[in-house]
């Protein structure tokens, strides 16, 4: 025990005032770990967080740009999605890792490490892309739910909003039934994906061709821009401020060894997880090229592919299957922004609010605009506002990612568990990577 308060007071150097509440107290540190246990039993109590992360990987956002990339240029940008991917295993990584090590998630270090008024500009941003990000989750599961039993769109954004009361319900029998809940949709997903995949018979050795990196990719502006999309709705900002709380909900010890061991485990747990969400992705991209590119049809929209699906893979249940995979995702993705919200609010601000009232805001600021927008535009409107929010998504991106790198690399915050250096290096060039690539898509959408 005196190793581990020396540690805790090392660690204290590097910020400037003692850890708060911390994030989620309601279920923080709810779940405990078996001290006396083999490898795979610790795994599985460790088994979770990463799951929930995983779920921002393959949300409908990601579905318009992994299609358009698919139908235009069949597997070639498989590889970006690869590489989108990896980049996602070692952010969150570090996002696990900053949790377990501190006991602060990334909002609460920024609050700590910033000034005022830059915290509140980073909360503003942050709170800009969760709203963004429900958005495009909210539309995808009301486009589902249109395809699916004909419910008009307007009607099937305000039927989301049931996600806060289901949060709560689940939240109150203990946070492992909401890991349950949404490691079983995701579960549904990679089923429908397989299914589709046996359907749509792609050329496994194309497939496997389309995971090395091209020079194409980057010369042909029209493939590099469905590329930076790709990476844009890829890597989630609100993901890696979720996974620096969620890894708190297990009880660990406070020693340097049951922290180390923590890490271990979270990542092992976060890499396996986003390891299925590059399926779930791979998997659009390879059903798009299957069967929209070989056959000369370019096709963006979500509903467009719906409906073609069917007659050109010759079966009824690839629509089906595509539209129930679409509401999973959608739904999924609700449930985690919500917690999200409420991690980003009270660890910037330090604010307490309900956490009823707090996801009932976030699911207002998301439902409010959806609604005017389609009741004025319809579909077209909604399809339009699905782009809008990965522009604002990319945008803010590097506003949690590049302080994510700087509290992780620094050994005053971080004690004997900082960083390896290996992986500083390679933190700090995704970051500047994402920073520039992202930076080249907004100048692309507005003045391109």
């Amino acid at each position: 025990m005196e190793a581990a308060y020396k540690e805790t007071e090392q660690e204290r150097k590097g910020w400037r005032r003692k850890s708060s509440l911390p994030s989620l107290p309601e279920v923080h540190q709810s779940m405990r770990v078996p001290k006396k246990a083999g490898f795979f039993r610790k795994l599985l109590a460790f088994v979770g967080p990463g799951y929930l992360v995983a779920v921002g990987y393959m949300d409908p956002g990601n579905w318009a740009t992994d299609l358009a990339g698919g139908s235009q240029f069949g597997y070639t940008l498989l590889s970006v999605i690869l590489i989108s991917n990896l980049m996602a295993i070692l952010l969150q990584a570090l996002a696990g890792r900053l949790g377990i090590v501190t006991g602060r998630d990334l909002a609460q270090a920024c609050r700590d490490h910033y000034s005022k008024p830059v915290s509140f500009v980073l909360w503003v941003l942050c709170e800009l892309a969760i709203a963004a990000c429900d958005l495009a989750e909210v539309i995808g599961a009301a486009i589902a739910l249109n395809l699916l039993f004909g419910i008009p769109l307007i009607y099937g954004v305000i039927l989301t909003s049931i996600d806060v009361l289901l949060v709560l319900m689940l939240q109150k029998r203990g946070f492992r039934y909401i890991e349950a809940m949404v490691i079983s949709l995701i579960a549904l997903i990679t089923f429908c994906f397989v299914m589709e995949l046996i359907f749509s018979r792609p050329d496994f050795a194309a497939v496997a061709a389309g995971f090395i990196p091209r020079t194409e990719i980057v010369t042909n502006p029209a493939m590099l821009y469905i590329a930076l999309g790709i990476l844009g709705a890829t890597v989630m900002p609100h993901n890696l401020y979720l996974h620096s709380s969620i890894v708190q909900t297990r009880k660990i010890e406070p020693t340097i060894e049951g922290k180390r061991e923590a890490i271990k485990f979270a990542t092992i747990d976060s890499t396996v997880a986003l390891m299925l969400a590059l399926f779930v992705n791979a998997a659009i991209l390879i059903l798009s090229a299957a069967a929209f590119h070989s056959a000369g049809k370019e096709v963006a929209e979500i509903q467009d592919a719906y409906h073609l699906l069917g007659p050109m893979l010759g079966t009824g249940a690839a629509s089906i299957l595509f539209a129930v995979a679409l509401l999973a995702s959608g739904q999924n993705s609700t449930l985690t922004g919500t917690l999200a919200g409420q991690i980003v609010m009270e660890g910037f601000l330090n604010i307490r609010l309900s956490p009823w009232l707090r996801r009932l805001i976030t699911r207002m600021i998301a439902i409010i605009p959806a609604v005017i927008v389609i009741g004025i535009y319809g579909e077209s409107g909604a399809t339009d506002l699905l782009i809008l929010s990965q522009v604002i998504l990319s945008l803010q991106l590097s506003f949690a990612v590049i302080p994510l790198v700087k509290f992780t690399s620094d050994r005053k915050k971080m004690g004997e568990l900082v960083t390896p250096k290996w992986m500083i290096v390679l933190s700090w060039f995704v970051a500047i990577l994402i920073a520039v690539l992202n930076a080249y898509l907004l100048y692309s959408t507005f003045f391109g």
